[in-house]
């Protein structure tokens, strides 16, 4: 039998309790605390199962687990299903209560948690706003205890410091401090102000960290206080980079503005001038200082120009910024012109807030474009114009002569070899020479007419409305003035010049046909001998199209192996032996067939390409020699070298070693040189003509006597041989003025012990004039033409087996 207690003990209780029958768990006895957690009375409850009581299903499985292990008991966290439908959350405690009969109840007790749960909700709601409101902080922030230990710390902190995310999940104090340290530059300086943190306890302080990738960092320290006692430290750390960086560039933009070379000035909201730096202020004058608080518009003399302004104003809503040249009052009523760069400066609500005027003084610009187009439209060195200015000149001239049917005349005048002026005397002389010529040729003119430097030492002039006959006089009156000596620096000398004329419309209806037309003809008064004038003629450019297709001809020739190297005979006039050979380049084309050395040598000579053809023949002939030489039959060849080719700075090393190469003996090489390459560059070619001869390499001078010949050069210089030109021999023996310089030369040559060649040698009597005379040598066609190397060796041959001889009376094989 169930013993209960009295109810009046049980409604003395705090806690809620119910007594429950432990077979059938029903409610046996309830108290005042239960009714009240309940919302029933103890009679409504009483006799009903225990499980009305609960309101979770885990209650519910427990109350319908056996006795034995209610018996057990429990104490849990829980709520109670009230009569009103709520949940109450409560502290539950279960026990099994023996009444000492052997029967047994179960003790259900409750305790109120509603207060407690909200207070602890409240206190949890409150911690997840301060932890949102630190994570939301732009500021990295750190709380740390006394020891060291960090209690909190934000976000952005992990973010500033570049903290691993291992380090954000585990508890290593001691690793998140040495992870700040390095990330500092002076990671000394660091652990310092710390110490001394740490000694002030109280001191609020603030100092700035560089940080490894750029970041700088204002760190704030301040003591967490609790109840007033010092209970930590407060660790603060913005990212001050951007405000780093802005200080630093307004502190540069404070010294732009007053180092600065330009004039720059700064005006308030309503346009007064408020400040100008020391560039302006030099720019404006000694009354720069009267115009501080004026307009600013007053600068530039408008202070009262309401027009001005305006346009200043729709610039700065239309762009921002007003720019344009103005002039500048000065002292002394002068005025420099500027370009003014006028800015608004306005405020994030768009509101003006100041404005920036930059000003660049415009004089040096102004002068120096003045000076460009000077340039632009006249030569340097003379002042003449140019040819734009030519260009523009002729374009009228040519409207004008459409409408009146009129004509005009371009002249292209060139400077016969003003190149020896600059080689021998030097550039800065050749200039003033030009700076001569161009005096005199501009006497020579109109002042309709244009005088234009071409370029170098060519000038084109435009003679107005002239016809042939006007054109031709004044040709002849340059060519006539041309001749009157020069004088510069006690210097006197004489210039000559070649002058080729194109009329419009008949040679070409504009600028560039006429100087093209007229240097064609300039270009064929050269080629008859300098000097003189001539006008153009249609056929001239066919002339010149032979040329070019010639001279693209040549310089496939020796690729395509259609040059040949041919030797001539030099032979002893007293033995008939050969004693000698000349080589000859030979040059026969599918469509010229065979050219002529005397057509395409010059053409060489003119376009350069006679360096490589040179190079080429002397290799030819060296390696033919050295062939002659192994098989028994030595002897000397002679090789024809032009001013070109002599002047390459390597030339005698170049020849060294082909010698070298082909085993040849410096002594059977004959270099053959005009009078032209003794005269130029004469010290340096005296050294290089000495350094031959020391070699072994023989010299002769070539077509003697048609060139500035000199007994001096014959005497200072290592010349052995002198060969006698053609054009003197081609008179013998009837030509007594040939005659006369044959028998010159030969006596010359014999009194300076120097040995003689006739060249060009064709009929017996020339050869016995010649050996009456007492030559030496002689080579020509009576003798041989030019032969292939197989050929020239057959006859060699024959020479030296007495088989072939060219003295008198013997014909030749």
């Amino acid at each position: 039998m169930t013993h209960l207690p009295p109810q009046s003990w049980l409604n003395g209780l705090q806690e809620a309790l119910w007594l429950v029958d432990r077979k059938s768990l029903r409610i046996l006895q309830a108290n005042k605390a239960a009714e009240q957690l309940a919302g029933l009375s103890a009679s409504d409850m009483v006799g009903k199962p225990v499980t009305s009581l609960a309101a979770t299903p885990e209650d519910q499985a427990f109350w319908a687990e056996p006795f034995a292990t209610l018996a057990d008991g429990i104490h849990s966290h829980t709520s109670v299903l009230r009569a009103d439908g709520s949940l109450v959350p409560v502290e539950r405690r279960v026990n099994c209560v023996d009444q000492g009969d052997g029967c047994a109840i179960l003790m259900l007790t409750m305790l109120d948690c509603s207060v407690q749960d909200a207070t602890q909700q409240e206190l949890e709601t409150l911690l997840s706003e301060l932890r949102a409101t630190l994570d939301s902080a732009a500021d990295g922030m750190l709380v740390c205890g006394l020891d060291g230990r960090v209690r909190a710390f934000n976000q952005r902190l992990a973010q500033i410091w570049s903290i691993p995310r291992e380090l954000l999940v585990q508890r290593n104090d001691t690793a998140l401090h040495d992870h700040l340290a390095s990330r500092v530059v002076d990671r000394k300086g660091y652990h310092e102000r710390l110490i001394a943190i740490d000694n002030e306890p109280l001191l609020e302080s603030t100092d700035i960290l560089q940080l490894h990738g750029g970041m700088t960092v204002e760190r704030r320290v301040v003591p967490q206080l609790h109840q007033g006692r010092l209970v930590g430290r407060v660790y603060s750390f913005r990212d001050i980079t951007r405000q780093t960086e802005v200080q630093a560039s307004l502190r540069l933009a404070a010294r732009v503005f007053d180092s600065s070379l330009d004039a720059i000035f700064i005006a308030d909201s309503r346009h007064h001038l408020i400040r100008m730096n020391p560039g302006c202020k030099r720019l404006v004058g000694s009354c720069a200082a009267a115009f501080e608080g004026c307009m600013a518009a007053s600068l530039f003399g408008r202070g009262s120009d309401a027009s001005f302004m305006e346009q200043v104003l729709a610039g700065w809503e239309r762009d921002g910024f007003w720019e344009g040249e103005l002039w500048l009052p000065r002292d002394n009523d002068a005025y420099c012109a500027v370009h003014l760069s006028w800015v608004a400066v306005r405020d994030d609500e768009g509101r003006l807030v100041q404005s920036i005027g930059f000003m660049r003084d415009l004089t040096l610009q102004h002068a120096a474009q003045k000076r460009i187009e000077e340039l632009a439209y006249s030569d340097v060195l003379t002042g003449l114009p140019n040819r734009l200015a030519l260009s523009q000149r002729v374009d009228t001239a040519i409207q004008g002569a459409r409408a009146s049917d009129t004509g005009f005349a371009i002249l292209f005048l060139d400077l016969d070899r003003f190149k020896i002026i600059n080689d021998s005397l030097g550039h800065p002389f050749g200039d003033r020479v030009l700076q001569l010529v161009a005096e005199r040729l501009q006497a020579c003119l109109r002042q309709t007419d244009m005088l234009c430097r071409f370029g170098g030492d060519e000038f084109v002039i435009y003679l107005h409305g002239a016809d042939a006959v006007v054109a031709e006089n004044v040709a002849r009156r340059i060519l006539e003035d041309m001749l009157s000596p020069c004088l510069l620096d006690g210097m006197g000398f004489s210039i000559q010049c070649s002058i080729g004329l194109a009329l419009y419309p008949q040679d070409g209806v504009s600028l560039d046909d006429l100087i093209k037309q007229a240097d064609t003809a300039m270009y064929r008064v050269k080629e008859r001998g300098r000097g003189s004038y001539g006008f153009y003629r249609p056929q001239m450019n066919a002339s010149l199209l032979s040329r070019m297709k010639l001279e693209h001809a040549m310089r496939q020739a020796l690729g395509e192996q259609r040059l040949a190297v041919h030797y001539q005979p030099q032979v002893n006039l007293v033995t008939g032996r050969i004693v000698g050979a000349e080589a000859l380049i030979r040059w026969t084309d599918p469509e010229f067939g065979v050219v002529s050395p005397a057509q395409f040598v010059p053409l060489a000579e003119e376009s350069g390409y006679i360096v490589t053809l040179g190079a080429w023949v002397m290799e030819q002939a060296v390696r033919e020699a050295a062939r002659w030489m192994h098989d028994g039959m030595p002897i000397v060849v002679s090789v024809n070298v032009s001013a070109l080719e002599f002047r390459q700075t390597d030339f005698v090393e170049r020849l060294t070693r082909l010698l070298a190469v082909h085993q040849l003996p410096p002594t059977l090489l004959e270099l053959e040189l005009t009078e032209t390459i003794l005269l130029q560059d004469a010290p340096e070619m005296e050294l290089r003509l000495f350094s031959l001869a020391e070699l072994g390499v023989g010299l002769a001078i070539d077509d003697f006597g048609t060139g500035y010949s000199s007994l001096a050069y014959l005497k200072k210089l290592p010349i052995h041989k002198l060969k006698i030109d053609q054009s003197f021999v081609r008179g013998l023996p009837e030509d007594d003025g040939d005659r006369a310089i044959v028998s010159t030369i030969i006596s010359m040559g014999r009194a300076l012990h120097i040995e003689v060649v006739a060249e060009g040698v064709e009929t017996t009597a020339q050869r016995a004039v010649l050996q009456q005379m007492q030559c030496e040598h002689f080579q020509g066609f009576l003798c041989s033409p030019g032969l292939p190397g197989i050929e020239f060796r057959q006859l060699l041959g024959k020479s030296r087996q007495g088989l072939a001889q060219f003295a008198p009376g013997a014909s030749a094989v």
